[in-house]
């Protein structure tokens, strides 16, 4: 599995934006956002989409989820449990990359 957490997270890091915004709850809220409703549209679950922020990120996990099954064809073998454990992995992965061991220092100021 964990061969399949650093495939999706290579990807991510070289490809997605999303996951530089400015300031940690800004990032945490992206990660979430979109890794959670890519494992939505992955597993075919529902995905509740009340705000801009959370149509913003429908929109990001549309693409990625296409590109994961374009991709990672393994992604569509796996059950959604599965799906769920790996996209667990990698909103981890992210999280810790650049929010946990980043070296920015503006990241936490809170007069934003």
């Amino acid at each position: 599995m964990q061969d399949k957490i650093d495939e999706l997270v290579d990807y991510i890091q070289g490809n997605c934006l999303w996951q530089f915004f400015s300031r940690t709850w800004d990032r945490e809220e992206n990660i979430i956002g979109v890794l959670g409703k890519t494992s939505a549209l992955l597993t075919g679950e529902e995905s509740v989409i009340a705000t801009d922020i959370d149509r913003c990120h429908q929109a990001d996990a549309k693409i990625l989820s296409m590109e994961f099954k374009s991709k990672f064809p393994w992604i569509k073998e796996l059950g959604a449990d599965e799906v769920r454990a790996v996209l667990d992995g990698v909103a981890q992965r992210i999280r810790e990359i650049t929010i946990t061991k980043s070296r920015n220092l503006e990241l936490n100021i809170k007069y934003y």
